[in-house]
């Protein structure tokens, strides 16, 4: 049985993935649409990242009083509605009401699965399963595709990712009392934080360890938001690439992403949570150097497919690691907080460079990713001093 919901919880991942990449894949012809700037993309995406910052910072409360199963099945029945409701929106102040349950809806279960995963789960779950978030990251562009291209408008594409979501709901309603099961790989991991009292966001920040951990988390997602964001441009404006393949070519940091991960999840068999976060950290630093030569774009791509793979091991290893520096009966607050980190961090940083490359230069893209990376590195040096123990765990 507990296999049994891990492969939900394998499922849930991929759904937290799908809807991520609509809005960009879909804006184009909404905002034509609606009759409104293409700017305007950054108002719904800034509303469901408020929703979705919280949410995380509420999750501890929550998964405490109402238990990971339910917070998953209420969270993405509130993501499927949001869906819906974009699906039958006709304009533009529709689409950010629906905005705020559709970030209120990832953030706790984001927070509350990947808490639970690391308390109960091995490293390379933790890997494999934000593999599948990429996985989803990827079918959700296609599946509007699909719909854009029968014809059936963005309406479509939005309506049938809730069909899939509403379907979700349902396996995980009915799967509720799996959520109870204890898993046989941990033997000793329980419900450790079940009894524990629920800590405001005043002392979370007071924990040993933790503002580093959050400057962490906000420099990673950073780093991996900026790239994304910036990377077509870089390759169009910097290296002369033509616009049609500069968009194609930036696929290449998701593919180094989401076959790091899965690759990942065997390596960390082998190494520690901290080995696997340099590791990473090294990968991308290589990354970031190739971009910086000059030479042909090819060079450029083999940077990016560097920074996707070095991505690949630090997000689902920092979580997972989080219960061994901060204790299981903190780990829920803890990782609200890293959450709500990282969604600060992917929502401010890459419009923050968007302004250098608007009055300076993108070919900065580079440097300003090795500063990124380098207040990371320093950060999750400081809190490996403050955490020695775990430099010698492994799973």
């Amino acid at each position: 049985m507990v296999h049994l919901l891990l492969a939900i919880i394998y499922l849930a991942f991929i759904s937290l993935g799908l809807p991520d990449s609509l809005l960009g894949s879909a804006w184009p012809s909404m905002y034509q649409e609606f009759q409104v700037p293409v700017s305007y993309a950054g108002i719904i995406s800034m509303i469901i990242a408020a929703g979705t910052i919280l949410s995380s910072l509420q999750s501890d409360r929550l998964t405490r009083k109402l238990g990971v199963g339910k917070i998953t099945a209420i969270s993405v029945a509130m993501t499927a509605a949001a869906l819906f409701g974009f699906s039958m929106s006709h304009s533009f102040w529709m689409l950010c009401i629906w905005a705020i349950p559709y970030g209120l809806g990832a953030g706790s279960v984001d927070a509350a699965l990947n808490n639970y995963v690391a308390l109960h789960y091995k490293s390379k779950h933790m890997s494999w399963l934000h593999c599948m978030w990429g996985v989803g990251a990827t079918l959700g562009p296609y599946i509007m595709g699909y719909a854009l291209s029968d014809g059936r408008g963005w309406n479509a594409g939005y309506r049938y990712i809730s069909w899939i979501q509403m379907t979700l709901t349902a396996l995980l309603l009915l799967t509720l009392p799996l959520w109870k099961a204890k898993n046989p790989d941990e033997g000793e991991a329980e419900t450790r934080n079940a009894e524990t009292e629920t800590l405001p966001l005043t002392q979370v920040v007071k924990i040993p360890g933790a503002k580093e951990i959050m400057v962490c988390f906000f420099c990673y997602c950073a780093l991996e938001a900026t790239t994304i964001l910036w990377a077509s441009s870089y390759l169009n404006i910097y290296k002369g690439v033509n616009a049609e393949e500069a968009a194609s070519f930036a696929g290449i940091f998701f593919i180094g992403i989401t076959v790091g991960r899965a690759i990942s999840g065997f390596i960390t068999m082998r190494f520690n949570d901290t080995q696997m976060i340099r590791l990473g950290q090294v990968l991308i630093a290589a990354g970031v150097i190739a971009m910086l030569l000059p030479g042909t774009p090819v060079i450029t791509l083999i940077g990016l497919s560097l920074i996707g793979v070095g991505c690949a091991p630090i997000y689902p290893c920092i979580i997972h690691s989080t219960p061994d520096h901060f204790g299981a009966d903190k780990s829920q607050a803890m990782i609200g907080v890293q959450m709500a980190s990282a969604y600060v961090g992917s929502c401010l940083m890459p419009p923050l460079f968007g302004l250098i490359a608007n009055h300076i230069t993108a070919a900065l893209l580079p440097i300003y990713l090795l500063v990124v990376l380098s207040l990371m590195i320093v950060m999750h040096e400081l809190l490996t001093r403050k955490a020695p123990a775990l430099s010698q765990r492994k799973d």
